[in-house]
């Protein structure tokens, strides 16, 4: 077998491997996102089952101390968490791109001032940071996406500034600057899509992120109240019987160590064919 032909099945397979990441992530937001028509029952509805029954046909993860379906409880818990992680995302992605885009730029005395500012906001630890920021806006799904996105940002702006920095020196940027083109054209029309690949890796790394950070503030008390609940308050929840129920607090424990694996094996597996196709270039 030639070296081509080796080479060609490593692509193949690093190419499964990210196209079975990818229908893993796509499969897991589907089943909390349609949590409305996959649930056997109502997120809140009292009584369907024996108080902390054990998982059975009627209830595949069993029952909470109400009596509620713990399966039922976990999909639209699932959802909130989910749909808190997108949230945070989208603002991390926005705020930290224009942060980092802007600082590889400019350079200069405005690079260092943004980049400085990004270290020091990420010298503070996250759960601190956002411990502080909760309690100052209050416990909601809007201040927990408003937070988990600010928090995220600075890691984003990092990695927007070192993508950009590198390709404004690639040689075809150096060669159209010197031809006339405008730098911020150049970054708009062309330098943008060449990043957004490991802006799409950042996006993973941030989601999962995100869910550990919801599922940490809630265990606290700092997440969302009864009768809401997130993955994180059912982790709170169970945790205070687990004494009458191991199956309350393990099911919500493994889906958010779950969600986070599909996150962060999405991301690495973009991350890997990045450097495949820089290696073979």
């Amino acid at each position: 077998m030639t070296f081509e032909a080796l080479k060609q099945m490593k692509r193949m397979k690093a190419n499964l491997r990210g196209s079975a990441s990818l229908i893993l992530l796509l499969g897991t937001l589907a089943i909390f996102l349609l949590a409305n028509v996959l649930s056997p029952y109502g997120p809140n509805e009292i009584g369907v089952g024996d108080h902390f029954a054990p998982p059975s046909g009627a209830h595949l993860f069993g029952t909470d101390n109400l009596g509620r379906d713990l399966l039922s409880r976990i999909l639209f818990g699932g959802r909130i968490t989910v749909l808190i992680a997108l949230g945070a995302t989208s603002i991390a992605l926005i705020l930290g791109s224009a942060w980092g885009i802007l600082a590889g730029i400019r350079g200069g005395w405005i690079d260092e001032f943004l980049m400085r500012t990004a270290d020091a906001l990420m010298a503070v630890p996250l759960i601190l940071f956002a411990l502080f920021c909760i309690s100052a806006l209050g416990s909601s799904v809007a201040s927990l996406i408003l937070v988990a996105g600010i928090l995220l940002s600075p890691s984003t702006a990092r990695m927007a500034r070192s993508a950009v920095k590198a390709e404004l020196a690639s040689p075809y940027v150096v060669s159209a600057v010197a031809s006339g083109f405008s730098k911020v054209r150049l970054v708009w029309n062309e330098v943008m899509v060449n990043i957004a690949p490991q802006l799409l890796v950042q996006i993973s790394i941030n989601a999962a992120s995100a869910v550990m950070l919801e599922a940490t503030l809630s265990f606290v008390g700092f997440g969302l109240q009864p009768p809401n609940a997130s993955l994180g308050t059912l982790i709170l929840q169970g945790y205070a019987q687990i004494y009458n129920s191991i199956w309350f607090v393990l099911f919500p424990v493994i889906t958010v160590m779950m969600t986070i694996l599909v996150f962060n094996n999405y991301g690495e597996q973009l991350r890997l064919s990045l450097d495949s196709k820089r290696s073979s270039s």
